[in-house]
């Protein structure tokens, strides 16, 4: 069971910072973590490796910085990371990001599995993975909050708005995976340690034979027009007493706002 589990580094802070000039986000500076989804999918393919046998392959596309994401996910038990880093990327959308990892998963070959998160904290579309499975002309599987693999098949738990779905698919196949299919392991100091030591693959967009149309901003056709924090609440106010007193005041300033009921 070969698994490549694509993640992405995102900022740690809401103070996102967009280059008026590119709308690309301003990274430095910032601090970054593993984008939280992408842990419980890593934490999927080492269980499936720990089951089955095989390898597991973490991959990400950005800066330099994005190196330390790599060495998370192989602190927390993954065999091999592999960097795609090169200016002529920046500024890439969904489309051109599924694109270039795309092309990762084809040069990696003998790859069963390709595992994301369901989708970004930063960007918040869950439109990377479905892409990926597209170019790669593979079975995809959303949403999985349950795998089992047998027979070159995998069983997948859907999680769905009010209901579960179970489907099954031949492999290779591309799943998104939601928060809660597991608890992503701790890892140890010693995992730390060899992590800080392994060699991380680093490849550019001319190790991929990519087309540079098709990728950066020349290969996206999403264009952010405009970013802006959304508009600070009013301050709330605390009541306190008992539950009558509470229901009273609650009852009175509902009353003064002129709430209708509905």
């Amino acid at each position: 069971m070969n698994a490549v589990v694509c993640i992405k580094q995102v900022p740690e802070t809401t103070d996102v910072r967009v280059d008026p000039k590119t709308n690309a986000l301003i990274r430095e500076g910032v601090k970054s973590i593993v984008n939280p989804v992408d842990e419980n999918a890593i934490e999927a393919a080492l269980r499936l490796r720990d089951q089955h046998g095989g390898k597991v392959t973490v991959i990400t596309m950005g800066p330099p910085q994005a190196e330390e994401a790599l060495r998370q996910a192989l602190a927390m038990g993954a065999d091999e990371a592999i960097l795609l880093s090169d200016p002529a990327s920046r500024g890439s959308d969904t489309l051109a990001t599924s694109y270039a990892l795309a092309l990762m998963v084809r040069k990696i070959g003998d790859v069963d599995l390709v595992l994301c998160g369901k989708q970004a904290i930063d960007g918040d579309t869950g439109q990377v993975g479905p892409g990926l499975a597209e170019r790669l002309g593979i079975p995809q599987v959303t949403f999985a909050i349950g795998l089992e693999v047998t027979d070159g098949k995998l069983r997948a738990r859907r999680v769905l708005d009010d209901f579960f779905e179970v489907v099954e698919v031949k492999l290779p196949a591309v799943v998104t995976v939601v928060k809660q299919i597991n608890d992503p392991r701790h890892p140890s100091m010693r995992n730390v340690l060899k992590a800080k030591r392994a060699e991380i693959t680093k490849w550019t967009l001319a190790d991929l034979n990519a087309d540079p149309k098709q990728a950066g901003f020349d290969g996206s056709p999403t264009q952010v027009i405009k970013v802006w924090p959304p508009a600070k609440r009013g301050g709330g106010k605390r009541l306190e007493g008992s539950a009558d007193e509470v229901v009273d005041e609650l009852a009175q300033a509902i009353k003064d706002m002129n709430i209708a009921a509905g």
